[in-house]
């Protein structure tokens, strides 16, 4: 019983991380510069794990009952999202991201920290996705199947941020051109003022 609850677990998690999103392409730009991956993939697993955590133990159901709260994240998330946007679609403009990858003056680790962990637990979204839709799913499973279903959704977690982090650099043979630098920070730029837009226009269940 407890390997297909841990299946299970690992399905819903990745279909839930998986999916496009603000974190996901901070991780692949940050992997394709080859700076501070490790830090990077290390917040985004263990946040992950977190919230699921939280989400399994019950805790979710507190999300429900504190709407201010998502709408307090709702509301700083877009204000952070259109900031960097705008930040990458300076890039695009200016041709200033085609640096080659790991070469360049050293990232500020501080700023990569801080920019992961406003990605991660600026979302409201990730809060209804991890404590709130997975820890209701788990609530199919009864005892020791519960936790194994937890454990099956944070392996999704480091599963994928670990492969979109250090596998980026499979793609760094088409980012040796500067224009390819150009066009990623482009759509960066288009699907980070997207979903500003819609965490401004769109409200939340």
């Amino acid at each position: 019983m407890l390997l297909p609850a841990a299946g299970a677990g690992f399905a819903a998690g990745a279909g839930l991380i998986v999916a496009i999103g603000a974190q996901n392409a901070f991780v692949l730009r940050q992997g394709l510069q080859r700076r501070h991956v490790g830090l990077v993939v290390a917040i985004c697993m263990l946040g992950d794990i977190v919230l699921i955590v939280c989400g399994v133990a019950g805790i979710g159901t507190l999300v429900r009952q504190w709407p201010g709260l998502l709408q307090v994240l709702r509301y700083g998330g877009a204000t952070f999202l259109g900031v960097y946007g705008l930040m990458a679609a300076l890039r695009a403009w200016r041709g200033s991201g085609a640096l080659a990858p790991g070469s360049g003056g050293e990232v500020e680790w501080r700023r990569v920290l801080l920019a992961c962990l406003a990605f991660t637990f600026l979302n409201p979204h990730v809060y209804l996705d991890t404590m709130v839709l997975l820890g209701s799913l788990s609530t199919r499973y009864p005892g020791a199947t519960r936790w194994a279903f937890a454990f099956g959704a944070c392996i999704a977690s480091a599963v994928w941020f670990s492969a979109l982090g250090y596998g980026a650099r499979l793609l760094l043979p088409v980012f040796r051109n500067p224009f390819a630098w150009r066009v990623l920070d482009a759509s960066m730029a288009a699907f980070m003022l997207g979903l500003c837009l819609l965490l401004l226009l769109q409200p939340l269940d």
